[in-house]
């Protein structure tokens, strides 16, 4: 409660949540009715332990009883979608498995997203797959259900291509955004993951592109409103105030 209370005042009105969580249910409903703040999305907190392209029969089953219980907690909770993590790739998990494995442990859970209402949210991150904007397309089509949908991750993304193209070719099926940067400079003078050590709007994003991408797709636009959530480091309540003012810097562009 006390943390939702300090996100509601500093500006933000939603948030995401792990699932499975070690925080009660309950607790987290009496956290969203009391400050307002809503949980629009739950993330799957195991995808990256219980890989959905696993070798393993058993670890798969795991992975996919992972997501329902992510999905039915998504109903209770009101969310909207759960963020999956769907494959990762190495010399042990081949890329042509992976895309065949996962696609057919998430048409085994779509019944119970239909039954839900809360819609599968495939994120782009740095495990080797779907690596271009047109194969994430093709994935989504693949699957071909309103309830997969892609949660996009502007700052993943920087390292090895271009955030607005991801939008336009992404469009319709983009369901989510993570808000974030890189700075290539920081990645080549200081290593790889320190492009991320960044402030936003001082990275490679191109934001007023991105906005541009976003307003031409129909998702900055829509009048329901979208979801676009700061993945960032946290801290006291400075420091989300200034992540909450530069998320609005953003949007305004």
């Amino acid at each position: 409660l006390e943390k939702f209370q300090i996100l509601r005042d500093c500006g933000f009105e939603g948030v995401e949540m792990d699932c499975p969580s070690p925080t009660p249910i309950d607790d987290m409903l009496d956290a969203q009715e009391k400050t307002g703040l809503k949980i629009h999305g739950l993330v799957d907190s195991v995808h990256w332990k219980w890989h959905l392209n696993s070798p393993s029969e058993q670890v798969r089953q795991r992975g996919r009883e992972a997501l329902e219980q992510c999905l039915r907690e998504g109903r209770q909770l009101g969310a909207s979608s759960v963020l999956l993590v769907p494959a990762v790739v190495n010399a042990q998990q081949p890329y042509d498995q992976a895309w065949t494995l996962t696609i057919e442990e998430i048409r085994r859970v779509l019944p119970l997203a239909r039954e839900t209402g809360v819609q599968i949210a495939v994120e782009n991150v740095w495990n080797n797959f779907l690596l271009s904007p047109l194969e994430a397309a093709r994935y989504v089509d693949e699957l071909n259900d309103p309830f997969v949908r892609f949660h996009f991750d502007i700052g993943n993304v920087i390292n090895f291509g271009y955030p607005p193209q991801w939008i336009r070719i992404l469009g319709q099926r983009l369901v989510k955004l993570h808000i974030k940067d890189f700075s290539r400079k920081k990645r080549d003078d200081e290593g790889l993951w320190k492009g991320f050590s960044v402030e936003l709007g001082d990275g490679d994003a191109g934001w007023h592109e991105v906005m541009k991408a976003l307003d031409h797709i129909g998702y900055s636009t829509d009048p329901a409103g979208r979801w676009a959530t700061a993945e960032v480091g946290g801290g006291d309540r400075s420091r989300l105030r200034q992540v909450s003012d530069q998320m609005d810097r953003l949007f305004s562009m």
